[in-house]
C-alpha cells in the first residue's frame, strides 16, 4: 500500500489515540497539581506549628490557637484522603483551605508571640520600678523610725 492510501488510516488511528494521551496528560497534571497544593499545606502547618510553639515559649496563651491548628490538620488529612480516592478537585480545594486557614494560625500565632513578649518586658520593668521604690521606701521608713527612736530614746535621757 503506498502512503497516500495510509494516510486515513493513519489519521484515525492517531484521532482515535489523541484522546488517551491528552487526558492522561491532563490528569497528570491535576495530580502534579493536587501533590503541589499538599506539600504547601503541609509546609504551612509545620510554619504555624513552630510559631504556636514560639508563641507558648513567650508565655500567650495558645489554647485558642491549638484548636484551630487541628482544624488545619483535619483539613489536610481531608486532602490526603481525597488524593488517595483519586479526587483531586477536592483534593486541591482541601489543601487549599488548609493553607489559608494554616496562615491564619501562623499570623495569629506571631502576633500573640509579639505581644507576649513586649508584656514580658513591660512586666520587667514594673518589677524593677516597684523593687526601687519598695527599697526607698523601707529606707526611707528606716531612717524616719529611726529618727523618731532616737528623739525619744534620748529625750527621756535628758535630766530636768
Amino acid at each position: 500500500m503506498s502512503t497516500l492510501k495510509l494516510f486515513p488510516i493513519i489519521l484515525i488511528l492517531f484521532a482515535s489515540i489523541f484522546p488517551i494521551f491528552t487526558f492522561a496528560t491532563l490528569a497528570s497534571s491535576s495530580e502534579d497539581m493536587t501533590v503541589s497544593a499538599i506539600n504547601r499545606a503541609e509546609e504551612v502547618i509545620a510554619l504555624a506549628y513552630q510559631s504556636v510553639l514560639e508563641a507558648e515559649k513567650a508565655g500567650a496563651d495558645v489554647s485558642g490557637l491549638v484548636t484551630r491548628l487541628n482544624a488545619v490538620v483535619e483539613l489536610l488529612a481531608e486532602a490526603h484522603i481525597s488524593y488517595r480516592l483519586e479526587d483531586f478537585d477536592d483534593a486541591v480545594r482541601s489543601a487549599n483551605l488548609c493553607y489559608e486557614k494554616g496562615e491564619k494560625v501562623r499570623f495569629d500565632a506571631d502576633r500573640m508571640r509579639d505581644l507576649a513578649v513586649e508584656d514580658g518586658r513591660q512586666r520587667f520593668w514594673w518589677t524593677i520600678v516597684e523593687s526601687i521604690v519598695g527599697v526607698g521606701v523601707v529606707i526611707c521608713g528606716g531612717f524616719l523610725s529611726w529618727h523618731l527612736f532616737k528623739r525619744r530614746y534620748f529625750h527621756g535621757m535628758r535630766p530636768e
